[in-house]
């Protein structure tokens, strides 16, 4: 409980001081007479008309109208959150060499390389990136977050949308190979763009993660694509997955088994690419690597939240104002009937 006028609590000083007057001084005769022995059979029989109930109201009802006036009241706190949200497109590459496994800079041995591989602790690119796309949405709640996949063209898999849960479906059967094995870098770029100029976020983000270099011939470069995307006020970050280090799986008529992967993205095409849109580039050696550049994406692109307070206050003073009239007005009934005083 709070007061709106705190300070009127300090009247109860002075309303102690006439309280106590008033209940300690002595009565003045209202007339003079040479003996009161007639009114002593009256006296006594009417010892409780002197009783001092009709000042315990009008005192009860001084205080309480005291404590009326300082405006009790019991506050409801509401705050009201507005998340001004950020749009987001994540590229993904699908082309066949996404299943190429990275092995991680910690491993020195094939011993704890066999033993890694059999355990499924390390996984190929597409299961690493996809692992780390998921903790990212998750991230970001206020976001509305769509997903493109490419290989020799782009494939529209889920666009910006709020429903997280469904985009994660949609990310879960993205598989290395499907929609074919070469890498073409503008067309993702040229079409997140497209998608993203239509929205009406202040802020606008598109992610693009490959580990090729880009190997298809489109009618714009990945370059002139990226102008495109600075023109429409687009921020792209690049994200080169892959290392130097890498097995792919090779299945043979002689069982499984893992040979050294070619290849590699073309990084200084990624960095213009960053470069040209106010944008970042990352190279994920490895999950570890992955999961680093998520995590400063993540907290370079901070979503806007408002949060405007609210306090809706419960007044008591209206009802205490009555309970002040209804004593008073009982202690007004009672001096002037039950105890009425005889002169």
């Amino acid at each position: 409980m709070t007061f709106a006028y705190p300070w009127l609590l300090f009247l109860y000083i002075p309303l102690l001081l006439i309280i106590w007057y008033l209940w300690s001084r002595k009565a003045m005769p209202a007339l003079r007479i040479s003996s009161t022995k007639p009114f002593i059979r009256a006296k006594q029989k009417s010892n409780a008309r002197t009783s001092h109930l009709p000042l315990l109201f009008y005192i009860t009802a001084s205080a309480i109208l005291v404590f009326a006036l300082a405006r009790p009241r019991v506050g409801s706190e509401k705050i009201i959150f507005r998340a001004k949200g950020i749009d987001i497109i994540l590229a993904i590459d699908l082309s066949g060499s996404m299943r190429a496994i990275d092995i991680p800079r910690n491993i020195k041995t094939e011993k704890q390389l066999s033993k890694e591989l059999k355990s499924g602790k390390i996984k190929n690119r597409i299961e690493v990136a996809k692992e780390e796309i998921k903790k990212f949405v998750k991230k970001r709640p206020n976001d509305r977050i769509g997903l493109i996949g490419f290989a020799q063209l782009p494939y529209n898999i889920c666009p910006p949308t709020l429903d997280h849960g469904w985009l994660i479906d949609n990310l879960k059967r993205l598989k290395p190979g499907i929609i074919g094995q070469s890498t073409g870098i503008a067309g993702p770029i040229a079409s997140g763009v497209q998608r993203l100029d239509k929205s009406d976020s202040k802020r606008r983000v598109l992610v693009l993660f490959t580990d090729g270099a880009n190997t298809v011939n489109a009618r714009i470069t990945p370059r002139q694509a990226a102008k495109l995307g600075n023109a429409c006020d687009v921020v792209i970050y690049t994200v080169g997955i892959g290392s130097n280090n890498a097995l792919v799986e090779d299945n043979s008529m002689f069982g499984r088994s893992y040979v050294q992967a070619g290849g590699t993205f073309d990084a200084p095409l990624l960095k213009d690419i960053a470069k040209i849109s106010d944008g970042k580039y990352y190279h994920a050696f490895d999950a570890k690597g992955l999961e680093e550049a998520m995590m400063d994406i993540n907290k370079i692109e901070k979503t806007t939240v408002e949060q405007p307070k609210y306090v809706d206050y419960k007044e008591f003073a209206p009802t205490l104002a009555v309970f002040v009239l209804i004593l008073l007005l009982f202690g007004f009934l009672l001096e002037n009937t039950i105890f009425l005083s005889i002169p």
